[in-house]
């Protein structure tokens, strides 16, 4: 496999063209831009970043249609990730915009939620998430995850970590858009950092959360 040099900027410009254009005649005639300029860099970059976060893998580009209304065959963005365990890891998105990274556990099963609030309400666990997430908010990510209206009716309104305790799943991401050093090899130490970043939040879910 080829060394990560960054993501060309004809990559973001695919994503552009295949936003007006998104059919499968338009898709085989850029074919070749897709393989060298997002899937071959974003494979590249998995692959080096794999020995610190765990082996990677890039999203298939086809959408599933079978159940949308939407017929678009194509993602409009390409996705890669390192999962830790199941459903939690580091999450790279790049799409027209620029790029974007992520952390976090995005699975919301029911075992996996109540072993989430019961961590968040331990004192001891429930005080380092609330260190580590208001660290990631200090360093501009935005906290996410598929969250409940209301504090679960098992803990007291009022609970110290209230807020936190409403997550059913809990990710940190940060857009990084179209930065001078994306298309050069530079964005392998900055993308580097910004998993490092995200670390502390990764290995507390693996944890506590699995």
């Amino acid at each position: 496999m080829s060394a990560f040099e960054g993501f060309p900027s004809e990559s973001l410009a695919f994503y552009a063209e295949l936003e007006e254009n998104n059919t499968r005649e338009w898709w085989l005639d850029h074919k070749d831009v897709y393989e060298r300029a997002i899937r071959g860099p974003m494979l590249a970059l998995l692959d080096e970043l794999s020995g610190e976060f765990g082996e990677g893998k890039a999203f298939r580009p086809n959408r599933d249609i079978r159940f949308s209304k939407d017929k678009s065959p194509y993602k409009t963005a390409q996705g890669g990730y390192a999962a830790t365990s199941e459903g939690t890891g580091y999450y790279l998105h790049l799409d027209a915009t620029g790029i974007a990274v992520g952390g976090g556990c995005h699975m919301a099963t029911p075992p996996k939620t109540a072993r989430l609030r019961s961590a968040i309400d331990a004192p001891a666990s429930g005080e380092e998430l609330e260190r580590i997430v208001e660290a990631l908010r200090g360093a501009g990510y935005s906290i996410e995850g598929e969250r409940t209206q209301r504090v679960p009716r098992e803990f007291e309104a009022d609970h110290p970590r209230a807020e936190l305790l409403k997550h059913k799943s809990l990710t940190a991401g940060k857009v990084l858009g179209a930065p001078e050093w994306l298309d050069t090899p530079e964005a392998l130490d900055r993308i580097r950092a910004h998993w490092t970043e995200l670390r502390p939040l990764v290995e507390w879910l693996n944890e506590h959360v699995g």
